[in-house]
Parts: C-alpha cells; sequence; structure tokens
C-alpha cells in the first residue's frame, strides 16, 4: 500500500507532505530514493488539491444557497467509489 493510500485525510497528506519537504531539504538521501521521496510529494500535492477544490466547490455551494447536506453525502461517496 503506497502512502497516498494511507493518508485518506487532507490533514494527513499534509502532513505527509511536510515531513517530505524536511527530507528533501537536507539532502542526505540518495538520488533514488530523493526522487521516491519526490514522486510521492507530486502525488500528495494532487490528493491536497483535489480535495481543496471539492472543498470551495461545496463553499460556493453553501454560499449560493444550493444543495442541501444529503446532496453532498451523495457526491463524497461517489467520489470514493472512483
Amino acid at each position: 500500500m503506497s502512502k497516498l493510500q494511507e493518508e485518506k485525510t487532507f490533514e494527513g497528506a499534509l502532513t505527509r507532505l511536510e515531513e517530505i519537504v524536511r527530507l528533501l531539504e537536507t539532502g542526505d538521501g540518495t538520488l533514488e530514493s530523493s526522487i521516491s521521496s519526490f514522486e510521492e510529494g507530486i502525488s500528495l500535492v494532487r490528493f491536497c488539491s483535489e480535495k481543496l477544490e471539492k472543498a470551495e466547490q461545496r463553499v460556493k455551494i453553501l454560499l449560493d444557497g444550493g444543495k442541501r447536506e444529503e446532496d453532498f453525502t451523495s457526491e463524497d461517496s461517489e467520489t470514493a467509489e472512483s
């Protein structure tokens, strides 16, 4: 199981991303381990970006007086199935 799959929350992914940044900043790893960490970091950035975009959409809907809470729940379950 990849680290990304283990990080099911935005907060968990962000924490892991911060760890990767600290690791890469030290420059202590091998080239191969640094590249692997960088790849994981890119995946985490994409994951966090998607979560932020979905949260932004939900906020816009709420501000517009749109959907009900049940509509968000069904969207979340559809996303989890993807």
